[in-house]
């Protein structure tokens, strides 16, 4: 990948390698965008094969940092880091694990507050108290906000609804089959949320031990990780990683609605998202459905402190914003996604002409 082009293409506004030797970390941090405020996004820790795959990887979540915030109605950016490792073996020395995160907290705090980081796969609250030994620019704190998951989890079933009052013309999840796939943090919850709601669940993921929980709490039906594409589902939910939505998987689809929690579900935006609409697919743009983590730890940085009674109500307004973009979409005969590219874009381009004034 040629960086420098592919930043001067996208609008990327920094690309920052970092590494410990005595640690061992190695991470990449990404600033997008900040013309709506600091690049907010969290920390993944992840075994990419390279480092080339890890900065890819951070370059796209960046960027949908930034539309995700914009159409979330945030003052923040878009930003992301991702370390390079496997979490498991971060954890097992607590001596390591402290210095591992207060080492990346002190590159975070020489950003000078231009990123803020947060949870994200691989990473939890306790990581995150380690990382504020060394910064304030970090949020998703115990006694403040805490985990996001939850709330990323309300703002996808909020989307769910969303959708299926557009294909149904219902928004009740009561009676319908949900395959949610990676049922981790975000997946757990809304697999939750969904049982509270009376939906039969279908989950596949990586762990044994994470089924089981579910199949335990929620009654879900267990599948194999890669037939629950073509789960005979109205609704697939993917929750773990991105480019689910593929040339291989589309074909097995046999549901109505794809909305999850997952980043970047499809692996080419326009090819796929395309694919979908031809196959009569109802696609929730992703950085809509799961904003309820990030407009919950923004509430962090509000004066006041953080508030979840204002979080949730933002959270529930995630619903009229799906819908408008489901019906613009349909009207117009543009894909979901660039419908909610143009409303984030909008935003984004008249809060720098403001930005601009007595400059």
């Amino acid at each position: 990948m040629d960086k420098f082009k592919y930043m001067e293409d996208y609008g990327y506004e920094q690309l920052c390698f970092f590494q410990d030797r005595d640690t061992g970390l190695k991470a990449i941090v990404c600033v997008h965008n900040t013309v709506l405020g600091p690049a907010l996004g969290g920390t993944r820790v992840w075994n990419y094969a390279d480092e080339e795959e890890a900065a890819e990887d951070v370059l796209r979540l960046a960027r949908g940092m930034t539309y995700k915030s914009a159409l979330a109605g945030l003052a923040l950016g878009g930003g992301k880091a991702v370390i390079i490792g496997d979490p498991t073996e971060i954890r097992k020395d607590p001596t390591r694990r402290e210095a591992f995160w207060r080492a990346f907290g002190r590159y975070v705090n020489g950003l000078s507050g231009r990123y803020i980081t947060a949870e994200d796969v691989g990473t939890s609250t306790q990581d995150m108290v380690y990382v504020n030994m060394e910064t304030s620019h970090v949020v998703g704190l115990p006694g403040r906000s805490g985990d996001p998951s939850p709330f990323t989890a309300l703002g996808v079933f909020k989307s769910i609804q969303a959708c299926c009052k557009h294909v149904y013309g219902e928004s009740e999840v009561t009676g319908k089959t949900v395959a949610v796939q990676g049922v981790g943090n975000v997946g757990y919850y809304l697999c939750q949320l969904l049982h509270e709601a009376g939906a039969k669940i279908i989950v596949s993921d990586i762990s044994s031990e994470r089924i089981a929980r579910c199949v335990e709490e929620f009654k879900v039906t267990p599948m194999d990780k890669d037939a629950i594409y073509g789960a005979f589902a109205d609704i697939y939910a993917p929750c773990a990683l991105g480019a689910t939505i593929n040339d291989e998987t589309i074909p097995q689809l046999k549901c109505k609605i794809v909305c999850g929690g997952a980043n970047n579900v499809l692996k080419n935006p326009l090819v796929h998202g395309l694919a979908l609409q031809d196959r009569g697919i109802c696609y929730a743009p992703d950085y809509l459905a799961n904003a309820g983590g990030v407009i919950n730890v923004s509430y962090e940085r509000a004066e006041g402190g953080y508030n979840e009674e204002a979080s949730r109500r933002d959270i529930d307004r995630i619903y009229n914003r799906m819908r408008e973009v489901l019906r613009i979409s349909e009207e117009t005969g543009e894909l979901a996604f660039q419908t909610a590219d143009k409303l984030a874009e909008g935003r984004i381009e008249a809060m720098r002409n403001v930005k601009s004034i007595m400059k």
